[in-house]
């Protein structure tokens, strides 16, 4: 079977790249021969060129293996924290090796502490919640 491709990313919240900005969604395109991949890692990035945030990185299937991990949460209704708040939307960064990972959630969490209502977790791409949009 012939390795497949993706093109991950999107706006972050700073230039180390590791979080995606508050209000949007990492974006993902593929899976793509590497042929493919590299043209449409080249097409989006000519795009947003001018945009020091947005970046993107090709990552193959078996980068997409056991040790990525998503940070998920935000703002959510009640303290059940099954339904996001409304006008909020479930945040989701990553895929992160599990380092990484965790020292997201770790930053996430200390600037929300003062909130009862907002909550992150750690989970594997299996277990990641539904999502809309890309």
């Amino acid at each position: 079977m012939a390795k497949k491709f993706y093109v991950v990313g999107g706006e972050y919240a700073d230039t180390a790249f590791t979080t995606i900005a508050p209000g949007h969604k990492e974006e993902r395109f593929g899976p793509f021969g590497e042929h493919e991949a590299h043209v449409c890692w080249r097409a989006l990035t000519g795009k947003t060129v001018d945009n020091a945030m947005i970046r993107y990185f090709i990552r193959s299937d078996d980068e997409q293996g056991e040790d990525q991990w998503y940070v998920v949460g935000g703002e959510y209704a009640d303290t059940d924290f099954d339904v996001i708040a409304a006008g909020k939307t479930l945040e989701v960064h990553g895929p992160f090796e599990r380092q990484l990972a965790m020292n997201t959630w770790r930053e996430l969490t200390g600037k929300t502490v003062d909130n009862a209502m907002v909550r992150y977790d750690l989970c594997s791409a299996d277990e990641l919640p539904a999502r809309q949009g890309k």
